[in-house]
């Protein structure tokens, strides 16, 4: 049986490229045309202990615009005022959907707090069958769960690479995804099209690492679980898991099965280990949380690199995945979709290794019926990367009208301190 996982990964290498470049600060000063647009920022907390909440959807009811907080519990959203938009939707696993009205809200500093559910499981009708039988069905309905029409979504996606705790590389884009009916259950023909984006990449030499891993704009394409059932789900890799009910858990205000999947037996690839939540009626995947095996390393590294300089050891550490949907009109879209890869390299006869942090992620901020596909010569290449695709700007209005992710508060320290760098270096 030919390996899902190198199936995937051949398809999805990102050039993880250190070098100099001379660029703005990540964070333009984003002035939407405020005749045209109203923009409302804030953070989400829990209403127990006031903790932060990361990747909260946040959505403008009967639309598809929407974004998501950051690690931070951060969001900020442009709405047009020609939607005559009313209020705002905050959705979380785990948690009560919190609305907002827009014409009661202080358009910045926002604080909204989402309280825990506590409905029992007693409480609820659980569907007879095992696991197993949930998540079969579940791919069965695919084909009426989800988009019945191709659709193209705009995105916001950014990609950071860290070494150790220090940021080298930001790189960021708005992006086309288009995606074919779900009822193909293929992505062929789905493609991605960089509209804009802007890098940040560190001057120094000690930063310069080449690698090929998986990763890149392509990620909503080739992650989508229910789409491209060859990652987990394909009817011939399923019985190479064990499924096993964990819980029942609330999303949007649905009960959700949640499901732990993991290997029960040892083939020549590396699979993965993860949870799904479906929904209890609709029985569609709302959620899906998973890492790649990490019990043979080498098994591991097969399935994430591609690339490396001769002489470097490259030992991976951690990759893992979260991939969301939203349900609009009755079906459901992908909606949020990250991936982390942690991994350390040393050069043969040096003492201590480097450890490496790469975060990709993309939000689907609108979605709309496509009139027709992406053309092939601009969509981006599984053999593209970011930072060599898109330029440096200097437009202080960047991202204008786009929604975005909001970066982190060190992110944001990290793009002051690379820009400092780069102005030293260009006046060397």
């Amino acid at each position: 049986m030919k390996s899902p996982v190198l199936s995937l990964f051949h398809l999805l290498l990102v050039t993880f490229l250190m070098a100099g470049y001379f660029v703005e600060p990540l964070r333009a000063q984003v002035t939407a045309d405020t005749s045209r647009y109203v923009t409302i920022e804030g953070m989400v907390r829990d209403q127990n202990d006031r903790k932060r909440l990361e990747f909260v959807h946040v959505t403008v009811p009967g639309t598809p615009i929407g974004t998501v907080t950051n690690s931070e519990g951060v969001f900020s959203i442009k709405i047009k005022r020609s939607l005559q938009a009313r209020q705002i939707l905050f959705t979380h696993v785990g948690y009560k959907n919190q609305r907002i009205p827009i014409d009661s809200l202080d358009q910045s500093g926002l604080k909204i707090y989402l309280t825990p559910t506590t409905q029992q499981l007693s409480d609820l009708i659980v569907r007879g069958g095992d696991a197993r039988f949930i998540v079969e069905e579940a791919m069965q309905r695919v084909s009426s769960n989800y988009a019945q029409s191709a659709t193209l979504q705009t995105g916001f996606y950014r990609e950071t690479a860290q070494k150790r705790r220090r940021y080298i590389s930001i790189s960021e884009a708005v992006i086309d995804v288009y995606k074919t009916a779900y009822t193909q259950k293929n992505i062929e023909h789905d493609r991605v099209q960089v509209l804009k984006g802007r890098k940040l990449l560190s001057p120094k030499p000690g930063d310069t690492l080449v690698v090929k891993l998986l990763g890149g704009p392509t990620l909503p394409v080739f992650v989508d679980i229910a789409k491209n059932p060859d990652l987990v789900l394909d009817p011939l890799v399923m019985p190479c898991y064990a499924f096993e009910m964990q819980e029942i858990t609330w999303l949007n205000e649905r009960p959700h099965y949640v499901i732990r999947f993991y290997p029960q037996v040892v083939l020549s690839f590396a699979l993965y280990e993860g949870l799904l939540y479906i929904d209890q009626e609709r029985l569609s995947i709302s959620r899906a949380e998973f890492n790649l095996d990490m019990s043979d390393l080498d098994k591991a590294t097969e399935a994430i690199l591609r690339k490396k300089p001769f002489g470097l050891r490259f030992k991976p550490m951690e990759v893992s995945f979260l991939v969301t949907y939203r349900e609009h009109e009755r079906h459901s879209y992908i909606n949020y979709v990250r991936n982390e890869i942690r991994f350390k390299c040393d050069w043969k006869r040096r003492l201590f290794s480097t450890t490496y942090t790469i975060v990709s992620e993309m939000v689907a901020t609108d979605n709309r019926p496509a009139t027709g596909n992406i053309p092939y010569k601009a969509s981006f290449k599984s053999n593209h990367s970011l930072s060599d695709r898109v330029k440096d700007f200097a437009d202080e209005e960047f991202w204008g009208d786009y929604n975005i992710i909001e970066p982190t508060e060190s992110l944001e320290n990290a793009v002051h301190k690379l820009k400092k760098q780069q102005e030293r270096a260009a006046h060397r």
